[in-house]
């Protein structure tokens, strides 16, 4: 790719708006690229791409836009421009850079993460099925993607039901010297002990792969055979089993709710849109069988086409993901050609966009449609109620307005140990759970259960960070109101730091229980005010004390989390080199990690996977203490 940059912002007193663009028109040529428009502060509008950037760009420079349009135009201080060797190149720059600067005037596709798959590894004698999630770097079969880790889960029941294999881990599975409950409920043929043999284990793995790679009827067909082979050998326990295997492999396809003939390997894709609002639905065709679906709401305007609205979405969506061989749209895309060649380059075979006016996938298409729609319905009205709860939520508390941002904070800790506060955020669409922060307590001079001062170093890490990251508060990242769980004690500890950090202007409330300390009852502490109390039917009382409640969940997981790694953890964990692996591999063959300290260094050289640099590193890790 040869990226040329044509000009930067231009300085104070520059022409701004249309006149702005026609200056950058005279310098373009015919070449494709992507243009970014920015405003009077070099903040990015808005990213484009162009077949030919002087044509593209000269369609800005004449009046008869949009609304939107127009806005973005007026703000419009100055123009950058790169050169790209393709039109596809340019596709793919301009998404990369949408979902890196997020411009205000972009159709912006939101909470896109990565979707789980089923895993049959490979690196075992007998191979375990499990959940994956993220790079494929693992041996092994892959299954997916599954719209959902409930979709993978339920599927994986069923599997387990059906072909009895193994979801424990290489170390347990080594360490096993009689069945789990697993094999008791008949849910694993109980490998780990030898009760069956690693050929008839395989098949069972090959009979999995075949059901997810869509060979379901056969293998199913076999089954019945053999169920029948068993009955006629008067074997009822065996042909109870195989039975029992034939249910559950009907079960995943009727939970499964739709299994296609004629669609192999696709995303069915439907847009809907609303007064300025939109839902995209993507359900996931593999092996014909429904994977699950997934809604998404990308960040549009009211004066957006479908078209680009789901040109953006596939470009984003598709940015860190593998596409299927079919995308099953509702919406027409300007750009199929690009789309097409950018996503089939990206994978190295042919993806193919289609857009069916009838038959099976019209069918498919119409009913992500209903979903959208119904999906974005209840969106709509669960906005609106949250929308008058801020406005609650602003009159409570005696609020300029409704708060974008609400942050409430809490801590967990058992006499001290393992603590960690918790920060979460809400807003006009509910849980911002990527905005989730949690803080391990560091404070070495804080006294075990000082609540107070493990508030304060949470405070004092969170506005260290912003004042970093967001110095002029343009980015969204700022509170418009804390929420601290406490009473006055806590507030006054919190307002201490924010006075530090010279933050005076962010409305901060304690949330202390009442006297009975039950739901119903709880003050709110302001500094400098009396402590007040919500009427126990007010709605408002409910949205706090479920964003308190929220924040106390996500403060006791994370508590859980790191006290469940303390058990866990021993002093190799210390060890230079020593990883997981090897970690394991020391703890099979001494038993203890306190054996692995007193090992001397033959015996340590004497463990498989451990080199005699290592081993020496062990040695003197656990003898030059002293």
């Amino acid at each position: 790719m040869v990226m040329t940059p044509q000009h930067e912002s231009s300085s104070d007193g520059q022409p701004t708006g249309y006149a702005c663009i026609q200056r950058y028109v005279k310098t373009l040529d015919s070449s494709p690229g992507v243009y970014r428009m920015l405003d009077g502060d070099s903040r990015v509008l808005y990213v484009g791409k162009a077949r030919n950037l002087k044509a593209r760009v000269s369609n800005y420079a004449r009046p008869g836009h949009s609304g939107r349009i127009e806005r973005m135009i007026a703000s419009t201080a100055s123009m950058m421009f790169l050169t790209t060797r393709t039109e596809t190149e340019a596709l793919l720059l301009e998404q990369n850079l949408i979902k890196q600067l997020k411009p205000k005037y972009n159709v912006l596709l939101r909470d896109d993460k990565s979707f789980p798959n089923i895993l049959v590894a490979k690196d075992h004698a007998f191979p375990q099925i499990k959940k994956h999630r993220g790079a494929k770097k693992e041996k092994g079969a892959y299954f997916g993607p599954f719209a959902s880790a409930g979709a993978v889960n339920r599927t994986l029941n069923q599997l387990q039901k059906a072909f009895l294999l193994r979801n424990c881990s290489d170390s347990m599975f080594e360490s096993r010297s009689r069945p789990c409950l697993l094999y008791q409920i008949k849910r694993c043929s109980g490998p780990c002990v030898g009760l069956i043999s690693e050929q008839d284990y395989r098949e069972s793995v090959r009979d999995a792969e075949r059901f997810l790679s869509g060979r379901s009827t056969k293998v199913q067909e076999d089954l019945a055979e053999q169920m029948m082979a068993a009955s006629e050998a008067m074997e009822f326990e065996r042909a109870a089993g195989l039975r029992d295997r034939i249910r559950a492999l009907t079960q995943v396809q009727t939970s499964q709710g739709i299994n296609p003939r004629g669609v192999a390997e696709a995303d069915v894709i439907g847009l809907y849109m609303d007064s300025g609002q939109a839902c995209v639905q993507v359900f996931f065709i593999r092996a014909n069988q429904n994977w699950g679906n997934k809604d998404f709401y990308p960040r549009v305007g009211a004066d957006v086409s479908a078209a680009e609205v789901m040109e953006a979405f596939l470009g984003q969506f598709y940015d860190n993901k593998e596409p299927p061989r079919q995308l099953i749209l509702s919406d027409a895309i300007e750009n199929a050609d690009l789309m097409q060649d950018a996503l089939s380059e990206k994978v190295g075979r042919k993806v193919e966009i289609l857009v069916p006016q009838r038959g099976e996938k019209q069918e498919l298409v119409a009913g992500a449609l209903r979903n959208a729609r119904e999906s974005l319905a209840r969106r709509m009205s669960e906005s609106a109620t949250q929308a008058k709860l801020l406005r609650g939520v602003a009159e409570a508390f005696d609020l300029d307005a409704p708060p974008a941002r609400i942050e409430v904070y809490d801590n967990s800790h058992i006499q001290g140990t393992n603590a960690v506060g918790g920060m979460i955020v809400a807003g006009p669409e509910g849980y911002m759970k990527n905005a989730y922060r949690k803080f391990n307590i560091r404070g070495d001079d804080l006294t075990p259960g000082d609540d107070f001062g493990m508030m304060k170093e949470v405070l004092n890490r969170r506005f260290t960070r912003l004042q970093k990251e967001d110095p002029d508060r343009d980015k969204g990242l700022w509170p418009d109101l804390l929420l601290i769980d406490g009473g006055a004690g806590q507030v006054s500890a919190v307002h201490e730091i924010m006075a530090q950090h010279g933050v005076e202007d962010i409305p901060m409330v304690g949330v202390a229980k009442g006297i009975d300390r039950d739901h119903g009852k709880e003050e709110f502490h302001r500094i400098g005010q009396r402590p007040f109390a919500l009427k126990r039917n007010d709605p408002v009382l409910y949205f706090i004390q479920r964003l308190r409640d929220e924040a106390h969940r996500f403060a006791i997981g994370t508590h859980r989390a790191k006290r469940a790694k303390a058990v866990g953890a021993t002093p190799l964990d210390e060890v230079p080199g020593v990883g997981a692996a090897r970690k394991r591999a020391l703890l099979a063959h001494f038993g203890s990690a306190k054996a692995v300290s007193r090992a001397n260094l033959a015996d340590l050289k004497a463990v498989e996977g451990i080199s005699a640099g290592l081993a020496q590193k062990v040695y003197d890790f656990f003898h030059d203490k002293g």
